[in-house]
């Protein structure tokens, strides 16, 4: 029985090619073109779209993309084993898909586009987060990327959203906070994944901020490393390395705060206020 898009099955993708989810590479592949449609949906408009995966496996969300009009999917794939099964898409969707073999951490997706791309993928739990971290710290602002679709593990996921006075509000947070506006979409249940993972999964939009408040980069992770590095302690003790008491008066907050009740826009205060 063939899909919804005159290609077979997944399951009978991975038996085809012998693609078994491999831990070391963080694979845990979506079966479920419903699943894989409805993923690809948040990503719209997609119609004419040049569309960068990483991560695509066997294809479902490759596929689901493709099917929902995306121009131009690029996706980035590490693992040489899935490179058929996508060469099989690629057949069925004639010069709209091409894989670019290699590790996604050292790919720059601005050097594998023309003009403006969105960002869609199912992204392996090891190397999720330092992906975004990529993304979202470019010395160039705002990127040539329009938005982000990307899964997480749920507590990553809350991690990016997390804003003052929740405990997940860290680094991640304010980065993302300073120069995006991102959202939790929808979870996804282990049970949706083969191998099932030991965690839930979460579905993050994440749209880049064309004005954020101005700051140099190297120096808002300064101030975040410093303070996020001793979140327990008084802002006092944790932000000595970079100034201490000094640099929280020039901006005017009480040292005796911690870290996580300072705002996004606190903490590019105390950015900009930092010796040279």
């Amino acid at each position: 029985m063939t899909a919804f898009d005159g290609l077979p099955p997944l399951r009978e993708v991975l038996e085809a090619h012998g693609l078994d989810p491999r831990k070391a590479l963080g694979q845990n592949f979506l079966l479920d073109l419903n699943l894989t449609g409805r993923i690809a949906r948040q990503a719209l408009p997609l119609e004419g779209a040049t569309v960068v995966e990483v991560g695509p496996g066997p294809g479902g969300l490759t596929r689901a993309l493709l099917s929902h009009g995306a121009g131009k999917v690029i996706a980035i794939e590490k693992d040489e084993r899935c490179l058929p099964a996508l060469a099989a898409i690629a057949s069925h969707y004639p010069g709209r898909l091409d894989v670019v073999e290699g590790d996604a951490l050292a790919i720059d997706p601005d050097r594998l586009c023309e003009g403006p791309y969105k960002i869609v993928a199912n992204l392996p739990y090891n190397v999720g987060t330092q992906l975004l971290l990529n993304w979202i710290t470019g010395t160039t602002w705002p990127p040539r990327w329009t938005d982000l679709t990307l899964m997480f593990q749920k507590e990553v996921a809350e991690r990016i959203v997390a804003g003052p006075d929740d405990d997940h509000y860290g680094r991640l947070g304010v980065l993302c906070g300073w120069r995006t506006d991102a959202e939790i979409l929808f979870d996804v249940s282990r049970e949706a994944f083969t191998p099932p993972p030991k965690v839930t999964s979460a579905i993050v939009r994440v749209v880049p901020k064309l004005t954020p408040i101005e700051a140099r980069l190297a120096d808002v992770e300064r101030v975040t490393a410093a303070a996020f590095g001793q979140r327990r302690k008084m802002l006092r003790q944790s932000l000595k390395p970079v100034g201490g008491e000094a640099l929280l008066a020039r901006v005017g907050i009480d040292p005796t705060r911690r870290a996580e009740t300072l705002s996004v826009q606190e903490f590019v205060s105390l950015a900009n206020a930092l010796d040279g």
